[in-house]
């Protein structure tokens, strides 16, 4: 019988993910480094193994029999190797919720490895990236020809500690873009742009999203650039980072917003979720300049999380999974997103 393992479940979005396994009938196995994995299992009747990161033996005995991990301990730049470490030396699919740029392209630079022991390797199945590399996916599937391909986001509701903490570590490492089929950095905030995200114009500044690693494995398309709105406090601190990166990258600032972030709350209560939404635009362009543009709306980041990382779960132990790098639109089709409760989509032309 297929067995998936939830790792991080005591975390603010591994208990989402956990309350949404139970919603949907699943029974996985929890784990994590803290024995608070065991009181979390309990409540739900379910196993617990309780294991760290930093025991590669002992891990790989945790996913004894397992068919599939959804991994989600952040920051994944240091949690995901030794996760995908011991998920390629005991057969277990590879699942995460991760946006971070560098650990997709890492994850892709293990393709053949993986493919070789019949294991996938499919970070990105949160809000960051399905809804967005589904959206790129489509306009590509619209306009076969694309060579550049705009994506842009807002989310509202509130962040976790997790993503805070994943922000502030990598505050300091400026923007990103891909040109060319390369990542090719930029300054922070680098480009401010005016798109109708669903609800008139308003303005959006690049980041270094996943997309600009993801989009391009799943489309082809050279050149991607990703945009978010943003107030104009954190365009400017964005902005200012990148001049002050070696004052935000030392330990003691580091400590100082670590500390800070400990201190508020876990993330988004239920009522902040329940009013946040999602809203995504995408645009593509060929060489004669001809475009196709699309829109897509869910429900906030974190509620889409818990949805799309377990749906993509089960249709992992359900026996979809083509071994090697996947992205989700690569692994489930341009659609997936669709057949998430809450998330509609609209072609513009």
């Amino acid at each position: 019988m297929a067995e998936g393992l939830i790792y991080g479940a005591t975390g603010y979005t591994g208990r989402l993910i956990v309350a949404r396994c139970i919603e949907r009938g699943l029974r996985p196995i929890l784990a994590g480094r803290s024995e608070a994995v065991r009181e979390l299992a309990r409540q739900h009747g379910l196993e617990a193994r309780v294991v760290g990161l930093d025991d590669p033996a002992a891990l790989r005995a945790a996913l004894a029999g397992i068919t599939a991990v959804l991994h989600c301990a952040g920051p994944f730049s240091r949690t995901s190797h030794p996760m995908a470490d011991a998920c390629l030396a005991t057969g277990a699919h590879y699942l995460d919720i991760t946006g971070e740029l560098s650990v997709f392209e890492a994850l892709a630079a293990r393709h053949e490895e993986a493919r070789s022991r019949g294991v996938m390797l499919l970070p990105g199945t949160g809000f960051d990236v399905v809804p967005s590399d589904c959206l790129a996916a489509h306009l590509k599937h619209r306009l076969p020809g694309a060579t550049s391909l705009l994506l842009a986001f807002q989310s509202s509701g509130g962040l976790s500690r997790g993503t805070a903490t994943t922000m502030v570590e990598n505050v300091s490492r400026g923007g990103a873009i891909r040109r060319g089929g390369r990542i090719t950095p930029v300054p922070p905030a680098w480009k401010t742009i005016r798109v109708d995200l669903g609800r008139g114009p308003v303005d959006v500044t690049t980041i270094p999203w996943g997309d600009v690693a993801t989009a391009w494995y799943s489309t082809g398309i050279p050149d991607i650039e990703v945009y978010t709105r943003l107030t104009l406090g954190m365009r400017a601190a964005l902005k200012a980072s990148g001049a002050l990166g070696w004052l935000l990258r030392s330990a003691p600032v580091q400590r100082m917003l670590k500390a800070k972030i400990r201190r508020g709350a876990p993330g988004p209560d239920l009522a902040a979720r329940s009013r946040g939404v999602s809203r995504l635009y995408g645009e593509v362009r060929d060489a004669e300049g001809r475009r196709a543009r699309a829109r897509l709306e869910g429900p906030d980041g974190y509620t889409m999380t818990a949805r799309t990382g377990v749906a993509a779960l089960e249709r992992v132990m359900n026996g979809g999974a083509t071994p090697g790098f996947r992205t989700p639109s690569l692994a489930f089709g341009a659609d997936f997103v669709l057949g998430i409760e809450g998330v509609t989509r609209e072609d513009l032309d």
